[in-house]
């Protein structure tokens, strides 16, 4: 009886590892790319950019899944669920691995060694925008607004401790200015509020604040990064116009959960490369002011490391307590 039971314990772990240790990837089944944001936000619009030539060279289906909500923790909660089989992988934004981990109490992950790096994505600013009928057109003039109106002025970010808000909090720390912060958790919300002045400012990544921006409803005052940014030439930095020490960068990757099998990375690695590479994608990002780029899993692991270490910074340095 014990032979026999041990038996069907064995052979039962062997056909598990089998299901896991087939070749990525398996004829037929979708891939699920985890995007963080609700659809026809900046960082959806990029999956959908990359993913055809994604199923293309995979040979099998490649579905976007919205997940939005959390600081980006539901969409991560859903990766850390799934099976190590590359069929389910994560365009995350920087907000994940460097952000929520120093901000939120639910964020109870390793970002090291919970998930796996495949690739790096993109790049970009975030940047500071106005809603167009407020009367600033610089960052001196917000500043000297706000200390004149004191609790007149409010700022939206795309969720509570991700990149945004601590972007938020640093800039009034630093500043010297208060702003009431208000997280979402959906672009179109968060538009439809600033454009309509119900918020007066947002602290955002560039894509969404380019798009808004086109609007005539609102206006991109700064970028936060240690040089203009190629696309934006005429906006100057947030340094430029004497608040400093916010020089932020964020990054886009694709990771997948813990304990991929390195063949699946690598095959996943190149064909997400080629994909990236595409002109076409290059030139949808530029739209963005972001620049499409990918790496080697390891590179991608050493920027959320140094990412890690620098949000964690200016967390600490704003007095940003975690909820």
């Amino acid at each position: 009886m014990k032979m026999t039971r041990r038996f069907l314990v064995a052979a039962a772990a062997l056909a598990a590892f089998g299901a896991h240790a087939q070749e990525f990837p398996i004829k037929g089944k979708p891939v699920r790319v985890i995007v963080a944001f609700p659809p026809g936000i900046g960082v959806d619009a990029q999956a959908r950019a990359v993913t055809p030539k994604l199923a293309e060279i995979l040979g099998v289906p490649v579905v976007i899944e919205n997940k939005p909500g959390g600081g980006t923790l539901l969409a991560a909660q859903e990766v850390l669920r799934a099976a190590p089989d590359g069929h389910t992988i994560f365009y995350s934004a920087s907000s994940t691995m460097a952000q929520i981990p120093h901000t939120l109490k639910s964020a109870t992950f390793d970002p090291f060694s919970d998930f796996t790096p495949i690739t790096m994505g993109a790049r970009g600013p975030l940047v500071i925008v106005v809603n167009a009928q407020l009367p600033v057109k610089n960052l001196q003039e917000l500043v000297a607004y706000g200390k004149a109106n004191p609790g007149k002025l409010s700022y939206a970010s795309f969720g509570t401790g991700t990149s945004a808000h601590i972007f938020g909090e640093t800039f009034k720390a630093n500043a010297g200015v208060d702003m009431e912060h208000i997280p979402y958790k959906g672009g179109a919300d968060l538009a439809a509020d600033l454009l309509e002045g119900r918020v007066q400012v947002a602290f955002d990544a560039a894509p969404a604040a380019i798009q808004n921006s086109k609007s005539g409803k609102a206006r991109i005052i700064a970028v936060a990064a240690p040089q203009r940014s190629p696309f934006l030439p005429d906006v100057p930095t947030v340094s430029e116009q004497g608040v400093k020490d916010i020089d932020i960068v964020s990054f886009l990757g694709w990771f997948g959960p813990k304990g991929m099998a390195p063949a699946t990375v690598a095959k996943l690695n190149a064909a997400l490369a080629q994909s990236i590479a595409q002109q076409s994608v290059q030139d949808f990002f530029k739209t963005g002011a972001y620049t499409a780029e990918s790496s080697t899993p390891e590179a991608l692991s050493r920027e959320v490391k140094d990412s890690y270490e620098r949000w964690g910074s200016l967390v600490k340095r704003a007095g940003i307590q975690k909820q």
